[in-house]
């Protein structure tokens, strides 16, 4: 079976940790021999490269053709019209990639399906592409695509559609499929396809204390973009409160973005810069350092689909403190793996974790729920879902049932 990954959340050369959890799952689907698969990851078009602009100019310098673990990667460019942007997205970005496509077709890789991840504006363009090239299509909607950008009508009616064209709508959590259902995806096409987790790569490590040279106890680990929707801020006002009755408790908050310096200054302006630390983005071998170094995992995100890192952290014997949001509750779904709570204030998060840090967690335990919670059954799952939707490809195509966007 062959399969057209196509999605804007991929990593390449330039941007290696973007969009690093749809790598993991196509990789780990692959390992099961059954599935062949090619990348279509576009990106906007930007025309300088030079590292005074920052993202943009790493996406200017990303290749436009790379091999990454032996998979096969394309990167065309698309439009990224200022102003109109996020109506005209989804066009730009189906007409940029046509050529990638049909280039692959031409190079002999005739694809059984198409599998978008990210409903807009991807899964949006991936319809566009499934009905132009009458391949059956496969959505998986992410987190922030289905329960903030379905809040604007235009975004909303699109998502609708390109619901309405595919084959099958997969949520990563249950509550994402809720999600789905709500914006109209067609009940029978609905499905919950979670993430798993790489228990040999994110396992327990004993030294990694020594390795990192932490000082202080406990030790709070942070982990993700360094953005508003994270609440890396929340966190460290939480840690003033908290060091009241902790002296020594300490928070490494790993990740990179935009609030890096709002971040350092926020932390020196409550007297606790020597008690934070943002190392910023690290490679996944050293973030397993840093889970397993954790007494506890905080996640304070005002919204999430599936967090992958309670997962990688349970994996690595660490609890967890998470907000209740999205798929939270259904990894942290028992009190001896952590909590899973609503706070708004600082007040709130430092008096859940004065309580969880308090709990007689066992690190084995933990770990031992994370281990059945591993890649294997869900990419068994995944080629059934697949080998599904290309049978029904086969038959007749079911991209056109979505009628006009």
């Amino acid at each position: 079976m062959r399969t057209l990954l196509f999605s804007t959340l991929y990593p390449s050369s330039e941007r290696p940790g973007h969009g690093i959890f749809v790598e993991t799952r196509l990789r780990e689907l692959l390992k099961t021999g059954q599935v062949d698969a090619r990348v279509v990851a576009p990106v906007p078009w930007f025309p300088s490269g030079h590292s005074r602009f920052g993202e943009h100019a790493a996406m200017a310098r990303t290749p436009h053709r790379e091999t990454r673990h032996g998979i096969d990667v394309l990167h065309p460019r698309y439009a990224l019209l200022p102003k109109i942007g996020m109506s005209s997205a989804p066009l730009m970005l189906a007409l940029g990639a046509r050529r990638a496509v049909q280039r692959l077709r031409d190079e002999g890789f005739d694809f059984d399906l198409i599998d978008a991840h990210y409903f807009y504006p991807d899964g949006v363009a991936a319809a566009l592409l499934a009905r132009w090239f009458r391949r059956p299509l496969v959505i998986t909607a992410r987190g922030s695509d289905v329960n903030l950008i379905a809040q604007h009508a235009l975004p909303r009616r699109l998502m609708r559609w390109a619901a309405g064209c595919a084959a099958a709508n997969v949520g990563v959590s249950a509550a994402l499929a809720q999600r789905l259902l709500a914006l109209g995806a067609p009940p029978p096409t609905v499905q919950v396809l979670r993430n798993g987790v790489d228990t040999e790569r994110f396992s327990p490590q004993p030294e990694a204390r020594q390795q990192l040279g932490v000082q202080g106890s406990p030790l709070l680990l942070s982990v993700g973009n360094l953005l508003p929707v994270k609440r890396h801020g929340l966190v460290i006002q939480a840690l003033a409160l908290l060091r009241q009755t902790h002296p020594q408790a300490r928070l490494v908050i790993v990740g990179g973005g935009p609030q890096h310096a709002e971040l350092q200054a926020q932390a020196a302006a409550l007297g606790l810069a020597d008690a934070v630390q943002l190392p910023g983005p690290v490679p996944q071998p050293v973030l397993a350092q840093w889970y397993s170094a954790a007494d506890l995992l905080v996640l304070a995100s005002s919204r999430e689909g599936w967090p992958n890192v309670l997962l990688e952290a349970m994996a690595c014997g660490t609890p967890v403190l998470a907000s209740r949001v999205g798929g939270v509750p259904e990894i942290v779904s028992h009190d001896s793996l952590g909590k899973a709570v609503s706070f708004d204030t600082p007040a709130q998060l430092a008096e859940a974790l004065r309580g969880a840090l308090a709990f007689p967690y066992a690190r084995e335990e933990v770990r031992r729920h994370a281990l059945g919670m591993g890649w294997g059954p869900v990419s068994r799952a995944q080629v059934e879902l697949f080998s599904r939707v290309a049978a029904s490809g086969a038959a007749q195509s079911p991209v056109g049932a979505g009628g006009s966007p």
